[in-house]
């Protein structure tokens, strides 16, 4: 299963690749916001996309342990509560749709859901208080909602459609952070089980996971340590660049 039948795994650059993955889950746990669907398509580069999926589940679980003691006491617990119903919606129509689509056309529908989430991130920028006046309507929450299911659930690409709902309603900082934070570990751990069914989430898997856990620390760490030095807009807009980059390296193969 994946490269770990592979005797000299710390020489396989594959390994090395879902390190950088595992890294950026850090980072962005950490709190460098704008991470987005990065780590996801660093995973789908170096083994089965939809395999890629399985891997990244748990290492976003940990990075949520971590991101909940430190900022889950921001949390505004009535934005976890309108979002839950509709991303629970959005998760099982997810699943669904993975189990339909073939293994060999996933490199494609993860492809797909990141350019889509990146082509909303860029509407959001350029609309600007058009867009944030829309953000406080229920049926904008709900459609969000449903949307960062399904790209959770394909792609553990939620990220990018979630900044855009919070940045949107115009949540203070930490309260931003502890929001998304506890909103997270919430709707992650109840993907598990579908990720289990649909047979992402194995014992070969796990090993992998417990391989690439300390770079998922490492990169809390290092966000930590740099988060106050590095231009936020200059930062989303780099990472914006790149996901489009890798979303269509994705698409078109």
């Amino acid at each position: 299963m994946l490269f770990l039948a592979d005797t000299a795994i710390l020489h396989d650059w594959r390994f090395w690749g879902a390190a950088l993955s595992a890294l950026c889950i850090g980072l962005g746990k950490g709190g460098l916001a704008g991470i987005g669907a990065i780590p996801a398509i660093l995973m789908a580069e170096v083994m089965p996309a939809k395999a890629s999926v399985g891997v990244v589940l748990p290492l976003l679980i940990i990075g949520d342990c971590y991101a909940v003691r430190v900022y889950g006491r921001h949390c505004q617990w009535k934005y976890v509560r309108w979002l839950l119903p509709p991303i629970i919606v959005g998760v099982i129509l997810g699943w669904l749709a993975m189990e339909a689509i073939p293994a060999d056309d996933f490199r494609f529908a993860i492809g797909l859901v990141v350019l889509s989430l990146a082509a909303l991130q860029i509407g959001r920028k350029m609309l600007g208080a058009s867009f944030e006046k829309m953000a406080h309507s229920r049926l904008f929450s709900n459609a969000m909602g449903v949307m960062g299911g399904v790209s959770t659930m394909m792609a553990n690409a939620a990220g990018p459609v979630m900044t855009i709902y919070f940045l949107s309603v115009s949540l203070l900082k930490m309260n931003f952070i502890g929001t998304v934070a506890c909103l997270f570990i919430i709707v992650n751990v109840f993907k598990v089980p579908f990720s289990v069914s649909l047979g992402l989430i194995n014992v070969d898997v796990l090993i992998l996971v417990a391989l690439l856990a300390p770079f998922v620390i490492l990169g809390v760490i290092l966000a930590r340590l740099v988060v106050n030095y590095i231009s936020q807009r200059v930062f989303e807009w780099t990472i914006l660049i790149l996901t489009i980059v890798a979303a269509l390296r994705l698409i078109f193969g």
